[in-house]
This record gives C-alpha cells, structure tokens and sequence, in this order.
C-alpha cells in the first residue's frame, strides 16, 4: 500500500487518541477536585446551587444548602469545590468588590413608598378588553348540531 492512502488513517487515529486523552484527563481533575472535599467547605452542584458539605461518603455528599436544611447528593453532581473567600463572596456577599453605594432598582411596585406614585397615576382612562363583543355573543342563541346557519 502507498503511504499517501494510509496517511488519512493515521491522522483520524491520532485526532481520536488526543481527544479521548484530554476527556480522560478533565475526569481526573473533576474525580481530584471531588476527593478534595471535606466537611465545612463550600461547594457549587451541576444544578447551580450553593452549599456547605457537612459529610462526604464513598459515593454521596450531605450538604447544608441552609441552616436546618440538609440534602444528600451523588458525588458526581459536585461541579466545583469553591475556596472560602469565593464561596462567601458568591453566597453571603461579602468581599472587596461590591460596591455599598451601588443604587437598588426595585423590580415590582411593591417596593414604592407612601410619597412615590405609580406611573400613570393621572391616567385614568379605562382600557377596553373587548368584553362588549362578548357579551353580544353571548346575548345570541347557541346553535346545536342539528341546525343550519341559513335564515
């Protein structure tokens, strides 16, 4: 056989070998990362909730997502194991980065007080929603099956 028909072959043997190196090596880091844990430490799941790991076992986690609530997860839905100033910059907001005087949008009118108005406090024009179309179809009788539409 000439080399340049094999020389396809061997390069997709190659790429193949590379790839399946660099999964293998990414599941050994996670699998490193996931041995790493120890009770205390601050952990994120695949999910992307935030908890404290209060004890490892062979193949689940407890962990603490809030004082009283505990919940046991397989050790495969760890999808980080968070360092302390992380966790408690992510979870409890604190840290060098966020700003005190940052102003609070509110998201609903909830958060108005007695002296804010509503937008359109002056606009009192009411919205028609079409109720008066319905209500005339409803004032005409209700045709059966049997009947036809023709008068």
């Amino acid at each position: 056989m000439n080399i340049v028909t094999l020389l396809p072959f061997i390069v997709l043997i190659g790429a193949m070998f590379l790839m399946t190196r660099s999964a293998k090596k990414k599941q050994q880091q996670a699998q490193q990362m996931r041995d790493q844990m120890q009770p205390g430490t601050g952990v994120r799941t695949i999910g992307g909730m935030y908890a404290t790991v209060k004890e490892v076992n062979h193949d689940t986690v407890l962990l603490e997502a809030a004082p009283g609530v505990h919940l046991v997860f397989a050790k495969n839905a760890i999808g980080a194991v968070l360092e302390d100033d992380e966790y408690n910059r992510i979870v409890h907001g604190t840290g060098d980065d966020l700003k005190v005087d940052t102003p609070v949008v509110p998201d609903d009118a909830s958060s108005l007080t007695e002296t804010d108005e509503p937008a359109d406090a002056s606009d009192d024009s009411r919205i028609d929603l079409g109720k008066k179309d319905a209500a005339a179809d409803e004032a005409e009788p209700k045709k059966t099956d049997g009947e036809s539409d023709t008068k």
